[in-house]
């Protein structure tokens, strides 16, 4: 397997070419696949098809393609940052996919893979119970995908997306322009509720919910990551606690919250013991996300310790 530069760009001409050597080299690194893929032939993919500009999926036609030098330097680079550093693609490419859209991303925002987009293929399910959804809040919102994603699953809803990060309001306002939604898309700088003004019918929350000792175990991958958007303490409830808390007063009477909590799952059933949580499924995968509407938030005590 040709192991320098000067060799790859000498007897690596075509498409098939660059995603073998891209297989071998993931391997060879042992790089960990958590970003939208869950093997090394997936990541190649990813990696060589948006790095050529070419479609991820239908894509036989170009297989046997001869690269020009420029092309292939570029990808013998971003092969080695990736197994040498540990980078993710998205970050490589600068474009992550979600619900089957692709969005601007940098290292100010985290990498897309909720599985909330489950829940909004299925426009809310009998959540939503189709329903009129005026209006959307994308709460802890980064890059804007889940927010984005739910104007287009809902093309008469506005949306608000909110982030504490002003990068990240930089990125989402982005891909806001990307898909001609700013008349009914807009992305808010705030600390959770501090800066928005309800009510809302469906509040989408993914915040920050990884514990500290999950936090210590991470693959280097996700130390490319913005930690502000990973860690939320010691039980990595510091955001969800807060959200649940709050989000009664946000929701319209027969709204819904959905939230994301992943491994914090089993401490946020112990903070909130009284709370009829339901808990999705996923046929693609993912975790620890709830569904709880106002009904079952009203009263809730803000200060109440559970």
């Amino acid at each position: 397997m040709p192991d320098t530069q000067a060799d790859a760009l000498q007897h690596l001409h075509t498409v098939r070419d660059w995603l073998r050597f891209a297989v071998s080299r993931f391997s060879v690194g042992e790089v960990y696949c958590g970003h939208g893929t869950d093997n090394l032939w997936d990541e190649a993919v990813q990696l060589v098809m948006q790095t050529l500009h070419l479609p991820m999926m239908d894509n036989t036609q170009y297989l046997d393609a001869r690269l020009t030098n420029a092309e292939r330097e570029t990808l013998f680079g971003r092969i080695e940052k990736r197994v040498s550093e540990r980078t993710p693609v998205a970050y490589l490419t600068g474009e992550a996919w979600f619900m089957g859209l692709p969005f601007e991303v940098d290292e100010r925002v985290l990498i897309p893979r909720s599985p909330i987009g489950e829940f909004l293929l299925e426009e809310g399910g009998p959540w939503l119970n189709g329903k009129p959804v005026g209006r959307i809040l994308d709460l802890c919102s980064g890059s804007g995908c889940i927010g984005i994603a739910a104007a287009c699953q809902f093309p008469e809803a506005q949306v608000d997306l909110a982030d504490i990060s002003p990068g990240a309001r930089e990125i989402a306002e982005r891909n806001i322009q990307r898909y001609g939604l700013s008349d009914r898309v807009t992305a808010i700088e705030s600390d959770l509720f501090e800066a928005l003004e309800g009510p809302y019918d469906l509040i989408l929350a993914n915040p920050p919910y990884v514990d500290a000792e999950d936090m210590a175990d991470l693959p280097p991958e996700y130390q490319h990551e913005p930690a502000l958007g990973l860690a939320a303490g010691p039980d990595g409830l510091a955001l969800m606690e807060r959200i649940v808390r709050q989000a009664y007063r946000y929701l319209a009477s027969d709204g819904v919250l959905v939230g994301e909590v992943g491994n914090s799952q089993p401490a946020l059933e112990a903070a909130f013991p009284g709370l009829p949580f339901t808990w999705l499924a996923f046929e693609n995968g993912g975790h620890g996300v709830f569904v709880l509407d106002a009904e079952a938030l009203q009263g809730l005590d803000e200060t109440e310790t559970g």
